[in-house]
């Protein structure tokens, strides 16, 4: 399923309706974010319009993937999210558990898979996020799972390391069962560069499974767009 939007910030808002409406419903909302530009966007119109209608003391916040950089790095996803959201919004400090990127990658990943298992409530013998965000890069990857690392998706653990395919810079990473045992999964991706894999995964042309964002579960995803992401679908 899929909604077609006329900015980041359209998407924003409809983001920010979802989340004012389940943080009525439930007590506690577990949430996985994710890095990028898109959501970068996002944060902001949520930090600047939804600051006081929505109880941000509910939301527990996760993180879909990280690079193994300290928090204070400008390439940390953490470091994005506290800088265009948590500042402005009244969360609990207790509520966010971040990658600890200044580790040992290794380690962080090990760090990270205790802490999503004490925190996280299981159902389906798995950890079940109420809400998984997900960006897309226009390499086809979700999270930090990349074409060329396409088997992580399948692992049994938790969180794999992964690694850049360019760069090959360290990522701790989500796999792909824990992301599809969401509750409802969100992909925002927004862009020219993104509408050829945009449309390849939706119209399941080629190789389409070659690309990581195509194994998320359709059952329970929308994906957002914009109408560049969107251009070739129309």
């Amino acid at each position: 399923m899929h909604k077609i939007f006329e900015s980041k910030q359209a998407i924003g808002r409809y983001l920010g309706d979802y989340l004012l409406n389940i943080t009525q419903e439930k007590g506690e909302v577990y949430i996985a974010l994710s890095g990028g530009s898109t959501p970068k966007a996002i944060f902001e119109l949520l930090a600047k319009e939804y600051a006081k209608s929505i109880d941000w003391s509910k939301i527990v916040f996760f993180w879909g993937d990280e690079r193994c950089v300290p928090p204070t790095d400008s390439e940390s996803n953490f470091r994005m999210t506290r800088e265009h959201l948590f500042d402005h919004v009244d969360t609990r400090a207790i509520n966010i558990f971040r990658v600890k990127g200044e580790l040992d990658p290794e380690e962080a990943v090990e760090d990270y898979i205790e802490t999503i298992d004490e925190q996280v409530p299981v159902v389906n013998g798995l950890p079940q996020f109420d809400i998984m965000l997900l960006g897309m890069g226009d390499d086809g990857h979700t999270a930090s799972i990349f074409p060329h690392q396409i088997k992580l998706w399948e692992s049994n653990n938790i969180c794999e390391l992964a690694q850049h395919p360019d760069s090959g810079q360290f990522r701790v990473t989500l796999t792909g069962n824990v992301i599809n045992n969401s509750q409802q999964i969100f992909f925002l991706v927004t862009g020219e560069n993104k509408a050829e894999k945009v449309d390849e995964i939706f119209n399941k042309k080629g190789n389409y499974k070659q690309y990581p964002a195509a194994l998320v579960d359709s059952t329970k995803t929308e994906w957002l767009l914009d109408n560049a992401a969107a251009n070739l679908l129309k």
